[in-house]
């Protein structure tokens, strides 16, 4: 019974800890791009772009900086234009990279 009881926990862990990942993913692999906000006013241009990511190895540790603020503040971008994610999973929880993407002038 305790076997049983252990194995559904891990189970509903790589199940369910997978949405912070993005819109789609495999368990063995994934690699999405996607959107995320833009300028509805549409009065910004694309000239910079930034990227700032987050890693997670084994569900235990964790590091990073994907905030879209602080990714467009360290690439110079004072207006935002469109933020996108991008996201990269291996075996689910052994590795997992998330990616803010920041664009505008």
């Amino acid at each position: 019974m305790k076997m049983k009881l252990v194995f559904i926990s891990l189970l509903s862990v790589f199940l369910f800890a997978n949405c912070a990942i993005g819109p789609t993913h495999g368990f063995i692999y994934s690699s999405t791009k996607f959107a995320g906000t833009f300028n509805a006013e549409n009065n910004v241009k694309a000239t910079k772009e930034g990227k700032g990511c987050q890693f997670t190895v084994l569900y235990l540790f964790s590091a990073g900086d994907a905030g879209a603020g602080s990714v467009a503040n360290k690439n110079g971008i004072s207006k935002i234009a469109t933020i996108d994610h991008s996201s990269l999973s291996v075996f689910t929880g052994l590795f997992r990279n998330y990616c803010t993407i920041v664009s505008g002038e």
